[in-house]
């Protein structure tokens, strides 16, 4: 999906955001940091991730639901997911899942060596599968709750794919976060900002609600509240999703230490 051009209708004012506790357990969090990097995960931390989990996640079900009450169904299906994605691209994330699920069969792109051979996509995924996608099943609950918290279901392939990406875009999450630590902040860091060809361009952001700290304060072994917010700046483009996670994840641990 990432090679064919993007095609960004954003969701907009319209969207509702679910507040709240997340569905995705802190000792959710943490199995899946211990998979990516030994470094201590410290509680606001754990919290922080699983909240930009859910809002991502959140956007992702809700743009689905539209796609699907266009046809008048409330029962979500893999076609609906990827036409949310094609209208929102802020959505488009752990995409590696995309390589081991039949929902985005040859949508993926085509992708060349050194010597300019195609490379299959089975090569593309690995001999080995991935921790994520092996681990994709235990994102089955709280994937379940959110899209009930929608008023709507899923067929099981599209709870899959939901599970997939939920499963990707947290290892992802954990790995830029583990980055940040040993790198001692973030070292470069820039903005995104999506415009459809004729509109005009939107409002910029407050100056400071963006940016990313240019050195981090605690030790090298502990990934802390702060690390999880740099590295959903990596993760996400620079846009209402990127900025409503942040301002989500600092609420939900605004009754901890930052640490």
């Amino acid at each position: 999906m990432t090679s064919q051009p993007a095609r960004p209708e954003c969701s907009g004012p319209g969207t509702v955001p679910v507040m709240g506790v997340s569905p995705f357990k802190s000792s959710l969090v943490k199995a899946v940091f211990r998979d990516m990097t030994p470094m201590h995960v410290s509680r606001s931390a754990a919290w922080a991730a699983a909240s930009v989990t859910r809002t991502v996640l959140t956007e992702i079900i809700d743009g689905a639901r539209r796609a699907a009450a266009e046809d008048a169904r409330k029962k979500l299906i893999p076609r609906d997911l990827v036409s949310a994605i094609d209208r929102n691209v802020e959505i488009e994330v752990g995409c590696q899942w995309y390589l081991h699920s039949p929902t985005f069969r040859g949508r993926t792109g085509v992708l060349y060596d050194a010597e300019g051979v195609i490379v299959p996509v089975r090569e593309r995924r690995g001999a080995r599968k991935p921790s994520a996608v092996a681990g994709a099943h235990r994102f089955e609950a709280g994937v379940k709750e959110l899209l009930r918290s929608q008023g709507v279901t899923a067929v099981p392939a599209m709870v899959r794919d939901l599970d997939g990406i939920a499963s990707v875009f947290l290892t992802d999450l954990a790995r830029d976060a583990a980055m940040v630590v040993r790198e001692g902040g973030v070292k470069r860091f820039g903005t995104t900002t999506l415009v459809m060809s004729g509109e005009p361009a939107p409002r910029p952001f407050p100056k400071d609600s963006l940016r990313a700290p240019s050195a981090r304060s605690g030790d090298g072994r502990t990934i802390v509240r702060d690390d999880i917010l740099a590295a959903t700046r990596i993760q996400l483009f620079g846009g209402d999703l990127r900025q409503r996670a942040l301002t989500e994840a600092r609420e939900a641990t605004q009754n901890t230490s930052a640490g």
